[in-house]
């Protein structure tokens, strides 16, 4: 993933300008499917092969909930069709899943709230623009979900361009190190909120109330309960699974003890991935239950199990999550990377693009199923804004500081003063991008309606889960 800037920033940007005569403006603003385009739904079944079979009714059951959750649930989809567009030829890492809800509240090491993108499973190197595009469409799909106007929906869209590009702008012209260490606190995303919108406040004051309780004890509280004096994961299938409950359902028994033997052997190899001084604290702990568990809404059938780790008392425990990685939906499109793993591909995308990051973030590799997990502490002072609950005013807020995360990260990982070079200081750029994230809006509802379809004709099965 490394990169190396040898021309000096004006020469970078200049070089970013150059390339509108390569690729103008209004090329990023068309979208047509292209005629040989995959089946929506096949793709879809595509990327479920090697998944838990049995929780696929529930990816659906949740997808075809709204055309957003869909859109959440087709990272896949988008990225085959992002690779039939235009790019300026400058990279970056990618979240690859850059969509209004993959932006969160959660605790830095120092334990201050940070707001910043939190979800890195697709991460891979490739063009800014696909990432950007990803993003101002789930606006233009989330405005739709809440109903907004037409008009409304496309100065939302507007907004996430333009943050952008002036952030970019912003960046390039940033000391090094500043970029690297700039980060957005809970406090600084609530003034913004309060100076914009009253109601919206109310709902990111919400939100950061929520990750300040969303501590370890309420998380143990939550999830675990005290059984014969032993602390112990709660039996709630299917989301969550005890490995060392007897197993009423026997769809269950081979995979339980799969995940048993898979983490007796992959705990070493995490702690390997991780610093010593990580490692030293980790030593303090050990390994007293785990569980399946279900996550997301386009991960669900991927392996995720939590384990409960206790020191000496039983107040004193933690709870990892260590959940598979597999190829990312980038990946088919774009220039192959050397990878040790997935799961350090995810992890080392999350440690670039992140402002600061979980300690307890690190990968192991089963030597019984060989497949890939990534490790990270499970909901300690972790929230989210709920954009079903903003209203256009609100969820303008809200796009502006998604979209200075994204250019954050973007500017970390790639060549900001080209990347700012190339869309440059006036509106074309964003009028561009707006047109692709109004008409690509469309298309997910195209393909959100052939998912309906699927369900109705049971081509799919779906699981609709209680509220």
């Amino acid at each position: 993933m490394s990169q190396t800037f040898l021309a000096d920033r004006q020469e970078r940007r200049q070089n970013g300008k150059t390339k509108r005569n390569q690729v103008p403006f209004e090329s990023h603003a068309q979208w047509e499917p292209a005629k040989d385009r995959p089946d929506p739904i096949k793709l879809l079944q595509e990327k479920d092969a090697g998944r838990l079979k049995f929780l696929l009714p529930i990816k659906y059951g949740r997808m075809v909930s709204s055309p957003f959750s869909f859109f959440r649930g087709s990272a896949a989809l988008m990225a085959s069709d992002l690779a039939n567009t235009p790019v300026s030829g400058i990279e970056a890492i990618l979240c690859g899943d850059a969509h209004l809800s993959n932006f969160g509240i959660f605790a830095s090491p120092e334990r201050s709230l940070i707001f910043d993108i939190n979800d890195f499973d697709e991460c891979y190197p490739g063009p800014w623009e696909w990432d950007l595009k990803r993003l101002v469409a789930s606006v233009v799909v989330a405005g739709m979900d809440n109903r907004f106007k037409d008009k409304d929906n496309r100065k939302l869209a507007k907004v996430a361009v333009h943050t952008y590009r002036k952030a970019m702008n912003e960046f390039s012209q940033m000391p090094t190190l500043e970029v690297w260490y700039y980060h957005v606190n809970a406090r600084k995303l609530l003034d913004f909120f309060e100076k914009h919108t009253k109601e919206g406040a109310k709902v990111a004051d919400k939100a950061i109330k929520k990750a300040r309780l969303t501590q370890n004890e309420q998380t143990l509280k939550k999830l675990t309960n005290v059984v014969d004096g032993k602390r112990q994961f709660i039996y709630n299938p299917p989301l969550m699974v005890p490995l060392k409950k007897i197993n009423k359902q026997k769809k269950y028994r081979e995979e339980i003890k799969i995940t048993e033997e898979g983490i007796r052997e992959a705990w070493n190899e995490y702690l390997k991935s991780l610093p010593l001084e990580r490692q030293m604290l980790l030593s303090r702990f050990k390994i007293v239950d785990g569980a399946l568990r279900v996550v997301g809404v386009g991960s669900v059938g991927t392996r995720c199990s939590v384990l409960l780790l206790e020191s000496g008392l039983k107040t004193d425990a933690i709870i990892l999550q260590q959940k598979e990685a597999g190829h990312s939906a980038l990946e088919p499109y774009l220039r192959q990377r050397n990878y040790a793993s997935q799961a350090q591909r995810v992890v080392i995308g999350q440690r670039l693009m992140q402002a600061t990051n979980d300690i307890f973030l690190g990968w192991s590799r089963s030597s019984v199923s060989f497949r890939q997990y990534y490790w990270r502490q499970l909901k300690d002072m972790k929230a989210s804004i709920n954009v079903k609950l903003l209203d256009p005013q609100g969820l303008a807020t809200y796009i502006v500081a998604c979209s200075f995360c994204l250019a954050h990260a973007h500017a970390r990982t790639g060549d900001a003063s080209g990347i700012s070079g190339y869309m440059g200081k006036g509106y074309e750029f964003d009028d561009a991008l707006t047109e692709f994230a109004l008409k690509y809006a469309d298309q997910n509802l195209r393909d959100y309606q052939a998912l309906k379809d699927a369900a109705d004709s049971g081509r799919i099965e779906t699981k609709i889960e209680d509220k």
